[in-house]
């Protein structure tokens, strides 16, 4: 056991007090270890192995174990170098040469390398490489033009594309391009995921299922050791335990804070409270597949029939705005501000509901207790069932714990719901729209169109938007896709986020990132 963790498991009984406090039993005695981060997460993460996993409560912990070939510039989306100190673009923008940053060894001792690299994306795309069935890579459609990783050097690794893909850099910015140790996979396999290794600022310790996932300082990190001897991160679902565990003192700090509470904190002054614009979207699935959401007039009368305003206003506490569409506004270059949100209008919903012949039929509508992006999903669900039934409509909500959630609305929606939950907060315009409203994007096809919306045309300006090097080329085609998804309505289109953190005054350093990512190396705590 390292130093560390004695330490650590020594201070979990002082901890224990602070929860008893957050059970109202008596007040607070405890302080979290000193020098030692404590992070309220809102789940727990399914797995450490980041081609294997596709929410961002889990990437909050893997951006601080591995790197990636190049990373999002501090406060943007911009791309930046990082294991790779630069690379060069062919003219027809179909080769990526990399050089990659000299003298980095993975956690577990072995080096980084350009083989290592090969490794890492032949892992995921090629279904004959010896460490595939280490999977699942839900999110192996971010390389999918990659033809060939070719090792030059030890330090020069290029990637042939099939054709030129606008999003490739910024796709490798993204978790699903962090890059693991390859000696590591060969040794743990299936267990890759519980016990990780990358080339990050902090080194992976523990997992303790439910209750903990611990890392330490990696003292020969090539951009400088952190500041911090090790973050603990804690899977707190319910959002008022979360709240109180932070008022108690069990934790220093915590991600997505319910609205009802950032004025408690706002107005304390041992805390502070964070808060950024991002690329997110909240919506709802509609199943097109089966039942009445195949008819889009009932599909356009859920989206009169939700009085949004109130959920931004009352439920979110202001925390969010309107959507008008698939594409969040953070995107500005891309964003068609020209596209109104579905206004309230109850009446609107009955007329296109008596037109489509919607008999009153049961509507089963999947609802998660919480997750990364989710922002008040019960109270949220519970308002949109009302709205709906205001309308004539017989919902049933069927609530399940996240990572269950995921499982079930993943797989498609066919057979089980009607309507489901979701947020995406993503990295590029490509992401959302590619992966979840293509006809190839199926669920059975690896995708994550789980309402099995299909328009052709919708497929052809996603696939050229995404083949299109010139920036206004893109912007126009991502434009003309909002207006057909918006008319489509395979979606009830809810909410932007404004996300969120609060900190105790002893954390210093932090901030928060438009990528919804925790960069944590900086950070130092009084």
């Amino acid at each position: 056991m390292t130093g560390f963790m004695r330490a650590f498991k020594s201070a979990l009984a002082g901890l224990a007090l602070a929860g008893l406090a957050a059970a109202g039993l008596q007040p607070a005695a405890a302080q979290t270890p000193p020098n030692v981060l404590i992070v309220g997460q809102i789940a727990e993460p399914k797995s450490l192995d980041p081609h294997a996993v596709t929410a961002v409560n889990d990437f909050r912990i893997l951006m601080n174990v591995y790197d990636g070939l190049v990373r999002y510039r501090d406060g943007t989306l911009e791309v930046e170098p990082a294991l790779a100190e630069s690379w060069e673009i062919s003219d027809d923008g179909t080769v990526y040469t990399f050089t990659l940053r000299q003298g980095v060894t993975f956690h577990d001792g072995s080096p980084f390398n350009a083989e290592a690299v090969k490794f890492n994306f032949d892992r995921m795309l090629n279904e004959d490489h010896p460490q595939h069935d280490t999977g699942p890579f839900p999110l192996a459609f971010f390389f999918s033009a990659v033809e060939e990783v070719t090792v030059e050097d030890e330090y020069t690794v290029t990637f042939t594309l099939n054709e030129p893909y606008a999003p490739f850099l910024s796709n490798l910015a993204y978790p699903t391009g962090l890059i693991v140790s390859p000696a590591a996979v060969e040794e743990h396999g299936q267990d890759f995921g519980r016990q990780p290794s990358g080339t990050g600022p902090f080194k992976f310790v523990e997992w303790e299922s439910n209750a903990r996932v611990v890392v330490e300082r990696n003292p020969e990190y090539w951009e400088g050791a952190p500041q911090l001897e090790a973050v603990v991160f804690r899977p707190i679902t319910d959002a008022n335990t979360r709240v109180a565990e932070m008022l108690a003192g069990g934790i220093d700090l915590m991600v997505e804070v319910p609205p009802d509470n950032i004025a408690q904190f706002a107005d304390d002054p041992m805390f502070q409270v964070y808060e950024q614009a991002g690329p997110h979207v909240w919506f709802l699935i509609l199943n097109m597949k089966e039942g009445p959401f195949q008819d889009k007039a009932v599909r356009q009368a859920v989206n009169y029939a939700i009085n949004k305003q109130v959920l931004v206003e009352n439920v979110l506490q202001g925390t969010a705005e309107i959507a008008a569409g698939p594409t969040p506004p953070a995107f500005a270059w891309a964003y068609n501000e020209a596209l109104e949100p579905y206004p309230y209008d109850p009446e609107k919903a009955k007329e296109l509901l008596a037109e489509a012949g919607y008999d009153g039929e049961e509507i089963v509508f999947y609802v998660t207790e919480g997750g990364s992006g989710m922002l008040n999903p019960v109270a949220m669900g519970t308002a949109i069932q009302a709205d709906l039934a205001a309308v004539g409509m017989n919902v049933t909500i069927e609530t399940y714990e996240w990572n269950t959630f995921l499982g079930e609305v993943n797989a498609g929606l066919e057979g089980k719901a009607d309507m489901a939950e979701m947020a995406w907060m993503t990295n590029d315009p490509d992401t959302l729209p590619y992966l979840t409203l293509r006809t190839d994007a199926f669920p059975s096809e690896g995708g994550f169109n789980s309402g099995y919306y299909s328009n052709p045309e919708v497929d052809t300006i996603l696939e050229q938007a995404r083949r299109a090097t010139e920036p206004e080329e893109r912007a126009s085609l991502y434009m003309q896709m909002q207006e057909i998804v918006h008319e489509d309505a395979p979606w009830a289109f809810i909410a932007n986020w404004k996300q969120n953190a609060v900190a105790t005054d002893r954390v210093q350093n932090f901030e928060l990132q438009p990528s919804f990512f925790l960069l944590l190396k900086d950070v130092a705590k009084q």
